[in-house]
């Protein structure tokens, strides 16, 4: 805004008045409207995550501030386009790999989410659900407990087969030697035999009597 004084308003002179600018008495103009300041980064023309620089705040230079975005990219008279990489902040966690294939645009939650271990499991906007239970196929066989503790397609090979005595192996069956004649079941004076100590068949070993005689 400007204020306006005519110098010899108690004469017939014209074009004599005088505008001066109320943002700066110094700035003054005689027979119309003085330059004044006018700083267009207020209000806030940029918008969230930008910064304004208005160079002359000058009402003749109207359209010369510029906006510029964290990551240096700059316009002016107008917001900038600011290049938004969503996987910046690791989005996806571990085991999976991201890619925003809009990274040089304003367009969000278009970030995908792809499993290390299988490409063709893949999620936009969030984490895939990379879960793989390796025990669901029965790798340990009969007569053996097998656990995935991660069931995670990164962690392949990690679920652990366990026998009835406790034997175990991480990633494959275990080999469970269970010797039935260990505990001497058939008493001192027979003979025991486990024809298949080597594997997890139980209650298959044989007595054998001093006599001959068999008993299984």
């Amino acid at each position: 805004s400007q204020s306006c004084i005519d110098m010899d308003k108690a004469s017939d002179k014209l074009h004599d008045f005088e505008c001066t600018c109320d943002s700066d008495p110094s700035v003054k103009r005689i027979d119309g409207p003085a330059t004044c300041d006018k700083d267009e980064c207020n209000p806030n023309p940029c918008g969230a995550g930008q910064t304004c620089n208005d160079p002359t705040m000058d009402v003749g230079s109207i359209g010369d501030f510029t906006c510029e975005c964290t990551n240096g990219v700059m316009a002016t008279g107008t917001p900038a386009t600011c290049e938004t990489d969503e996987c910046d902040t690791s989005p996806c966690g571990s085991g999976q790999s991201c890619n925003d294939p809009d990274k040089a645009s304003n367009v969000l939650h278009d970030f995908v989410c792809t499993c290390d271990g299988d490409s063709s499991i893949t999620k936009v906007d969030g984490p895939a659900t990379c879960d793989k239970d390796e025990c669901s196929s029965n790798p340990c066989g009969k007569d053996q407990t097998c656990n995935d503790p991660s069931q995670s397609i990164t962690s392949i090979g990690d679920f652990t087969c366990e026998c009835l005595n406790g034997v175990k192996a991480t990633g494959a069956a275990a080999v469970c030697e269970t010797d039935e004649c260990a505990g001497m079941p058939c008493g001192t004076d027979q003979t025991c035999e486990d024809p298949n100590k080597s594997s997890n068949v139980l209650h298959d070993f044989e007595c054998t009597c001093n006599n001959d005689m068999t008993i299984k």
